[in-house]
């Protein structure tokens, strides 16, 4: 009997220390689940913050781009305005050179009126008097 009872309270206390341990085992499994579940959240708000990431890349790739072709045209523009500006330089240049030529035409011509005027002034008509027209050539009466 006695020993009964020994081996009887020795399967109880180990029935009991199984149940704690059950009971263990099964916060432990519920705490398991929780972390799986919040790490299964966390990977999938990896997930749309790398998809993020990646639309954003693209986004500045495009932009970049843009700036790109707009860096282009705006060299392709000052090529221009450079060629323009170069252009109206000679142009101002060769203005410059024919106001010159005029200058020296107008001065030879004033020369040449001041020679002519000294010239006519030996010529001395009366007041009365008219100059007479030219005679015809010659090969003309004929």
């Amino acid at each position: 009997g006695r020993g009964f009872a020994v081996v009887a309270g020795e399967v109880r206390n180990l029935a009991q220390r199984s149940a704690a341990a059950a009971k263990e085992i099964k916060t432990l499994i519920g705490d398991s689940v929780g972390k799986v579940e919040n790490g299964s959240k966390l990977v999938t708000n990896a997930g749309q913050t790398m998809e993020e990431i990646v639309t954003a890349i693209k986004c500045v790739t495009d932009i970049m781009g843009e700036i790109s072709a707009a860096s282009s045209e705006q060299s392709t523009g000052i090529e221009q305005v450079n060629l323009a500006i170069t252009q109206m330089d000679e142009v101002t240049q060769q203005n410059a050179a024919l106001v010159e030529q005029a200058a020296a035409a107008a001065e030879s011509l004033e020369e040449q009126a001041e020679g002519l005027a000294v010239a006519v002034s030996i010529f001395k008509l009366d007041s009365d008097r008219t100059a007479l027209p030219a005679p015809a050539p010659r090969y003309l009466l004929n």
